[in-house]
C-alpha cells in the first residue's frame, strides 16, 4: 500500500484522503454557524473562498516543472502559433491596404 502511494506521488497524482476532509470539518467546526451555511449569502461566500483555497492548494501540489525535453515542446509550440498568426495579420494588412485605397479614393 505505501508502495502505490508513493508511485503516485512521484507521477504528481494527489489523493485526497479523509485525513484532509477530517482536517477541514475540525476547521470548520470553530467557526460560527452561519459562515458555514451555504444558504446564508455570508456563508456562501465563505463557503466559496475555502473551497477555491482549497482547491489552489491541490492544483499547486499537482503541477510539475516540465523537463528541458517539455519546454522545448511548448516553445516551438508556441513559436510557430506567433508565426502564423503574424504572417495572418501581414497577409490581411496586405490586401485591405489596396482595398481601403479603393474605398476612400486615392487622390
Amino acid at each position: 500500500w505505501l508502495k502505490i502511494a508513493i508511485n503516485f506521488r512521484f507521477c504528481g497524482i494527489l489523493l485526497i484522503d479523509s485525513q484532509l476532509k477530517e482536517a477541514m470539518a475540525t476547521k470548520l467546526s470553530g467557526m460560527p454557524a452561519f459562515l458555514t451555511d451555504k444558504n446564508n449569502p455570508v456563508g456562501y461566500c465563505v463557503q466559496g473562498a475555502i473551497e477555491f483555497g482549497m482547491d489552489s492548494r491541490r492544483l499547486i501540489q499537482r503541477c510539475t516543472k516540465p523537463d528541458a525535453k517539455e519546454f522545448k515542446k511548448i516553445a516551438v509550440a508556441c513559436a510557430i502559433g506567433f508565426s502564423i498568426m503574424g504572417f495572418i495579420g501581414y497577409t490581411v494588412k496586405l490586401v485591405f491596404i489596396p482595398i481601403n485605397n479603393i474605398i476612400v479614393g486615392g487622390s
